[in-house]
């Protein structure tokens, strides 16, 4: 457009600085609302943090209900759950594995032995070595255990620890027979654990065997009932860490 006089020359800028004005407070009125958007976000994300955070302590707060009830029916094993849990976790870290302190790492390490609770009295109370039929009815543990925690939304993704937490690195483990990689990386976690705490704990027919002394009686069967990787990185943990979760869960 042509401006042919100082008057259109003066009324066109003024023209351009009104529509800049205009376009300046629209980006005002447009960062004012991301920022608004963005606040509320951040809002929104406390409050989900919070009930998280809630719901994560009530989940676990059940689950350390249900070993409990599951433990008091075996009380010779005294704070069993959570010493394996403990250990469980500090293994799964030294094998690098991610989110080694996921709950549903630990609610399957909480509740590995839920199971038993299908187990007659006469069988899990029994002072002598168990029939070839009583055996295999205490087999049965850990698949009515996954079926058990299976049925629990929250539980899900621990099935496979309960479940697979007896299976043998080769193939000689119950209640499926898996070897090797088929087993759960964190049941291979877990069988560690579990056999660590057997071995160090007082039973009624043997008093539990020296930290060290159960350390190389695992270590001797890497490659067979575990994980050789697994069992490295067992290896590499310091004595004074499993002495202290010890410690703590008595």
């Amino acid at each position: 457009m042509e401006l042919n006089t100082e008057a259109e020359l003066t009324r066109e800028i003024a023209r351009l600085r009104a529509e800049l004005a205009r376009r300046e407070r629209e980006a005002a009125d447009k960062e004012l609302q991301l920022e608004r958007y963005a606040a509320d976000l951040r809002e929104t994300f406390k409050e989900e943090r919070a009930l998280t955070q809630q719901l994560t302590r009530s989940y676990r707060a059940t689950v350390r209900a249900l070993s409990n009830a599951v433990e008091a029916r075996d009380a010779y094993t005294g704070k069993h759950a959570e010493r394996v849990a403990a250990y469980g976790i500090e293994i799964a870290r030294a094998a690098g594995m991610p989110r080694p302190d996921a709950p549903e790492l630990e609610f399957g390490f909480l509740l590995h032995d839920i199971g038993k609770v299908a187990v007659p009295d006469s069988i899990l109370y029994k002072p002598g070595p168990l029939t070839t039929e009583e055996r295999a009815l205490m087999a049965r543990h850990p698949a009515i255990g996954a079926e058990i925690v299976g049925q629990i939304e929250f539980l899900t993704e621990a099935t496979d620890i309960v479940r697979s937490h007896h299976e043998r690195w080769d193939g000689m483990g119950y209640p499926d027979g898996l070897a090797g990689e088929q087993i759960p990386l964190p049941a291979r976690v877990f069988a560690v654990a579990d056999v660590l705490d057997a071995l160090t704990t007082d039973r009624p027919y043997r008093a539990g065997f020296p930290l060290r002394q159960a350390r190389a009686m695992i270590m001797e069967e890497s490659g067979t009932h575990f994980d050789p990787t697994v069992i490295d990185a067992f290896g590499a943990i310091d004595d004074t860490v499993f002495v202290q979760i010890g410690r703590d869960a008595w």
